[in-house]
């Protein structure tokens, strides 16, 4: 399984971006989907989390609101939308995908066994 990010950049306060993964191999309909980020010198903390089927969400509450996760299994991708960044929002982020996180949604990590290489997010005041 290989995950891909994309869709980073710079960004002015208030503004948005919209970060897209996409996955190769076949366990992706069956997986549990995250975001993280890491900002520097911080470590890296939960954004969002989707079922495998896209039918619950979850949201950090830094960014409950603001921003919004969603799959398409057809595509085997996962997209971040992200509308009214914060410069606290500037950091590395991360697709997840975790096989045996599936239907109960996990804000942990160490519950994801394949990661994405990042893309950079960093929001100008």
């Amino acid at each position: 399984v290989q995950l891909q990010a994309s869709g980073g950049g710079l960004v002015q306060t208030g503004g948005s971006l919209k970060l897209s993964c996409a996955i190769s191999g076949r366990t992706f309909s069956s997986s549990g989907m995250g975001w993280f980020r890491q900002a520097p010198g911080k470590e890296r903390e939960f954004v969002a989390a989707i079922t495998h089927r896209g039918g619950r969400t979850l949201y950090a509450d830094s960014v409950k609101g603001r921003f919004t996760i969603s799959r398409d299994n057809a595509r085997n991708t996962v997209d971040l939308q992200m509308n009214s960044l914060r410069s606290e929002d500037t950091g590395v982020y991360y697709c997840a995908a975790s096989s045996s996180y599936s239907v109960i949604l996990t804000t942990m990590a160490g519950r994801y066994n394949y990661w994405g290489q990042g893309t950079q997010v960093t929001v100008s005041s």
